[in-house]
């Protein structure tokens, strides 16, 4: 399944240079093909040493790893709800991501203006909460017109989606994002055909200067403290650290320039993994001479699910699936070993996948 995330922010909070970071990420962990489907969208690949692993044990023809597309969305201002600036353009793109990474900027650059002024990401990230709100708010009020309408029929089943529509009406009036209110299962058709902007999954990226890049500062402790009730995740990101890391060709000297800056990892790195966690994502493999791959499927997956995201073919003829652990697939080296030591297992459809199964499907069409 194709992964969709949009960067957003206010102009000049560094969502640019974190873009250019991502899609040049392909090398800190292996060296996969990148392509730019055109200027602001690029698939980039996932960073998952198991893949790296499996590969040398296995020695493929080819190494395919799971991917996501990233959108470098517009800069938004106040006022984009109503077109201004860039809105109608900003707002249609967001509409389209699965998850948003909401970049704030938390450092201070005398020599990067800031278009409002000065530097508070607490408020920045309240310009474009509420620009998003008003945008949704009209999409309710759209929505509550059709639904008046439709129960004076005296329909139990609408009457009752009007009285939740009405009642998200006031959630997004009281200023608080669709993704806090609880929706009830008589109204998840309804929430998710007006593909509510606010109702969307959050990754809060606050880009610091290269000395907070670790424990970062008082703009990022006060922007914690604010979303703090959201259950969103905060990732600190140095944006200048990112743009150096790119500037080096070679993996290794990456690899090495990162650990220089006291980092386990490059910072793009988390961002990815924090996109794959809040979409409840996992990845299994398949591994055998012409390839070993990484496929991404939803926590829960059953096996006939997981086979279907290869083809739709291997969902309908499922017959049963042959599990490796990944974790056992490493210790024995092989999956004649893994055999040998009765570590395979034979699933049929009912069988949960676990994040880093490796899978080999029989079926039958």
């Amino acid at each position: 399944m194709a992964l969709k995330c949009g960067i957003v922010g206010l102009p000049n909070v560094g969502k640019s240079t974190l873009f250019n970071a991502l899609t040049a990420a392909k090398a800190l962990a292996a060296n996969y093909p990148f392509a730019t489907k055109d200027p602001n969208v690029g698939i980039i690949t996932v960073p998952d040493p198991r893949l790296d692993e499996l590969a040398k044990l296995v020695s493929p023809e080819k190494v395919i790893p799971t991917t996501v597309e990233i959108v470098d969305i517009a800069g938004l201002i106040k006022g984009a709800s109503k077109g201004e600036g860039l809105g109608n353009q900003f707002l249609a793109n967001i509409r389209e991501v699965d998850a948003i990474v909401h970049v704030v900027r938390c450092f201070v650059d005398d020599n990067v203006v800031h278009v409002d002024g000065n530097v508070d990401p607490v408020r920045d990230k309240e310009i474009i909460d509420m620009e998003l709100i008003f945008k949704d708010m009209d999409t309710v009020e759209k929505r509550l017109d059709k639904l008046r309408k439709a129960s004076k029929t005296g329909d139990k089943i609408v009457v009752k989606q009007l009285e939740l529509c009405q009642s998200l009406q006031q959630h997004l009036e009281d200023e608080k994002p669709a993704r806090s209110w609880e929706v009830e299962p008589a109204f998840e058709e309804v929430m998710n055909e007006m593909m509510l902007l606010t109702a969307k999954p959050v990754i809060y990226v606050c880009n610091v200067d290269e000395e907070s890049a670790l424990e970062g500062n008082d703009l990022t402790e006060a922007f914690k403290n604010e979303v703090k009730d959201e259950n969103a995740e905060v990732i600190l990101i140095s944006a200048a650290i990112e743009a150096d890391i790119i500037e080096l060709d070679d993996p290794e000297e990456r690899l090495e320039f990162v650990k220089e800056m006291g980092l386990d990892e490059p910072g793009v790195n988390r961002v990815i993994r924090a996109c794959y966690s809040i979409l409840n994502l996992i990845t299994y493999f398949t591994a055998g001479e012409k390839e070993v791959r990484a496929w991404t499927i939803v926590k829960e997956t059953k096996a006939p699910g997981a086979a279907g995201v290869i083809h739709t073919d291997f969902e309908k003829g499922f017959i049963r699936a042959e599990v490796i652990h990944y974790e056992d697939f490493v210790q024995y080296g092989s999956e004649a070993a893994v055999k040998d030591a009765g570590k395979l297992g034979i699933e049929g459809k009912e069988y949960v996948v676990l994040d880093g199964d490796v899978m080999h499907f029989r079926f039958n069409v």
